[in-house]
């Protein structure tokens, strides 16, 4: 493939084009002309090419230090499509070739820079006996040579990417065994793929180790049962999966190209860390394990090869200011603590020359990988503190949002800034982390509903057509965050004006073309994109985990089916029924009481009924993918009592499709 960096003359034509913007807008201004009237559908604004500009003239775009890095020890690079069983496309590795040379109007500078960066894909030799393969998926799978095979580290996010990366790294390297699995953490772009790596059988035949942080299989299967539909519709947004990969459209991920969304799954690890440093031979090479619980995850580990001089910082550190919440939805980081590990890996990489983490290049040299972790540990840090001054201080999120900002020793280092967290974003979830969503106004305290809210504006405003009409006035100034604001209501209030649904999507469209967060970009293009188009048809499937809701213990299944009770429809309703999984020798009573879905261990005598099946085909029911042959025709499937009531309560059920509007209701 084509090396992605752009030419030393072309920053210099960039600038000049910006200068442009610059000049135009302030022309135009002068005239008392809109700015922006004239934008056509999809191009950037004279205001968002000044905003761009000055993202272009504040930094040093030229630093070439990073590519040198990202491209050393290329070995070879993947071309053409991975597909799924049914042909779906779930890879391009050709798909980011657009992003060749200066950035584009449509593109922040310092985000095309970074995204320039992460589509170095292929395979990389780190040091003797250390590879990387990048791209193949959103996080980096790891290969470390061991004295009989591979010991692989983090395994991507599905089956087939995991599968693809092995395969070719077999076909440059040689054929060798899996001789062990560490996963770094429970994020599942890190161990999704393990079934594409090695087998459950093969593992336990082999007695193949698997290593994870201690609560590793616990937080890896809540996250992804409980609220998995929702976070996955909003995954949609912060990855920006159904946009056109180019220079419109996604750029990038922040912390790597594509999340391949295929067959995700899990193998239960045989090797819990769970010491601050936990020292442990793995195929002949020494590791130096640290258990890192409750920062970028609530179970990950970092670790070093003293032998090796390597130091791999698993998701606490990478290329990125990361998120102490991220967009899609999860449990709030601690930036503190976060904090607190970067500097207890200051004090354990003292002899270290190689740097790795679970996403984007290492870097090589101890002064230059010191200087990167003191970075990031100095970013959380200083967003923690100061927001915590400023919450004592009596401000509330939204403002303090505007009020921190990084000083120049860390605004100007590249591999902290915000192409995946943002500042703004994580000052509200330090926020959030001690105080909790209410800002302590009492209007805030029971506010109306969006659409109602927005309603009652629109009545005020005069109708959508008045609102439109002010948003059109601060659009034509570059006012977009104003815009936004007033068109949301628009469009919620009054879902009938087709004014507004455009002029919000022109506005998000700016905006995003703004963003130097690629997850801020890919919210704002699959906003727009939303507007125009509708919702997406189809979710994230949930035939796509089954192998990972397989491994998850069944208390949390049934939590999740306790999630997804209509309460108002169970309302009065008393029914009980008996759950046996045979294959699994386990056997729970669920019943309603107070339109609450309540389950224990054991059998209940007078239940309703009493379904008895396998494991297996329990999953499928819950998941929505089971047929006739998994159910009627089923010799493992049994039913005694009222048939009845058994369909009349899993009827009560919700089966939500994943598919839900975001920004229109």
């Amino acid at each position: 493939m084509k090396q992605h960096t752009p030419p030393r003359g072309l920053w210099a034509q960039r600038s000049a084009r910006a200068a442009t913007g610059l000049a135009l807008l302030t022309m135009l201004q002068a005239c008392g002309k809109p700015a922006d009237l004239a934008v056509a559908e999809g191009d950037a604004s004279p205001s968002t090419l000044a905003l761009n500009a000055q993202v272009a003239q504040s930094l040093p775009l030229s630093q070439r230090q990073d590519f040198e890095d990202a491209q050393r020890g290329l070995i070879a690079k993947p071309t053409g499509k991975l597909l799924a069983a049914d042909g779906t496309v779930l890879n391009d590795f050709d798909a980011y070739g657009f992003l060749a040379g200066a950035a584009p109007a449509t593109a922040n500078p310092s985000l095309w820079r970074h995204a320039q960066l992460n589509a170095n894909i292929g395979l990389y030799k780190v040091m003797d006996g250390v590879y990387q393969l990048r791209g193949f998926d959103i996080a980096n799978l790891t290969l470390i040579e061991g004295k009989t095979g591979w010991i692989v580290v983090d395994t991507l996010t599905s089956r087939e990417s995991a599968a693809a990366a092995m395969a070719f790294a077999e076909k440059h390297l040689g054929k060798k065994p899996v001789s062990a699995l560490i996963f770094t953490h429970a994020h599942v772009d890190h161990f999704g793929g393990a079934l594409g790596v090695i087998s459950a059988q093969e593992v336990a035949q082999r007695k193949v180790p698997v290593v994870a942080p201690a609560g590793f299989m616990e937080e890896a299967t809540s996250e992804n049962v409980l609220v998995g539909t929702g976070m996955g519709r909003r995954s949609v947004y912060q990855f920006g999966r159904d946009l056109p990969r180019s220079a419109r459209g996604n750029l990038d991920t922040g912390l790597g190209k594509d999340v391949v969304y295929g067959a995700v799954g899990v193998i239960a690890p045989n090797w819990l860390i769970d010491q601050a440093s936990q020292p442990l031979q793995l195929d002949g090479v020494d590791f130096v394990f640290h258990n890192v619980p409750d920062a970028e995850c609530p179970a990950e580990l970092t670790f070093s090869i003293p032998s090796k001089k390597l130091y791999n910082g698993a998701e606490n550190l990478s290329h990125t200011m990361h998120n102490l919440l991220p967009i899609r939805g999860a449990k709030v980081r601690d930036a503190l603590r976060w904090a607190n590990y970067m500097d207890q890996a200051l004090e354990q990489t003292q002899d270290t020359e190689v740097f790795i983490a679970s996403h984007h290049w290492p870097i090589w040299g101890n002064a230059r990988g010191q200087e990167l972790i003191t970075k990031h540990r100095d970013v959380y840090k200083y967003t923690h503190d100061q927001t915590v001054r400023l919450i004592n201080a009596g401000y509330t999120p939204r403002e303090i949002a505007e009020m921190v900002k990084l000083p120049a020793s860390l605004a100007d280092y590249f591999g902290a800034r915000g192409y995946y967290g943002d500042l703004r974003h994580n000052v509200k979830a330090v926020y959030q982390f001690y105080m909790g969503f209410y800002d302590g106004n009492p209007a805030n305290l029971n506010p109306l509903p969006p659409t109602e809210s927005a309603k009652r504006y629109l009545a005020l405003m005069g109708g959508a057509d008045k609102a439109v009409a002010a948003a059109q006035a601060a659009y034509d100034k570059g006012d977009y965050r104003w815009a936004a604001e007033l068109l949301n209501h628009a469009v919620l209030g009054d879902p009938s004006s087709p004014a507004a649904k455009t002029l919000l999507a022109q506005t998000y469209e700016q905006m995003g073309y703004a963003a130097e967060a690629a997850t801020w970009r890919n919210a704002y293009l699959t906003g727009a994109q939303e507007l125009r188009q509708g919702p997406p048809a189809t979710g994230v499937s949930k035939a796509a985990v089954i192998d990972l809701l397989l491994q998850t213990p069944t208390e949390r299944l049934l939590e999740a089916m306790a999630a997804s009770l209509d309460g108002a429809a169970a309302a009065g309703k008393d029914l009980s029924i008996n759950l046996v999984l045979t294959d699994q020798k386990e056997s729970y009573v669920l019943w309603l009481e107070n339109a609450v879905l309540h389950f224990k261990r054991g059998t209940a005598p007078d239940a309703n009924a009493t379904l008895t099946l396998t494991k297996p085909i329990f999953v499928k029911m819950i998941a929505g993918t089971a047929g006739v042959k998994d159910t009627l025709l089923s010799d493992a499937l049994q039913v005694k009592g009222s048939t009845i009531d058994l369909v009349r309560f899993f009827g009560l059920l919700d089966k939500a499709s994943g598919v839900f509007p975001v920004v229109t209701r």
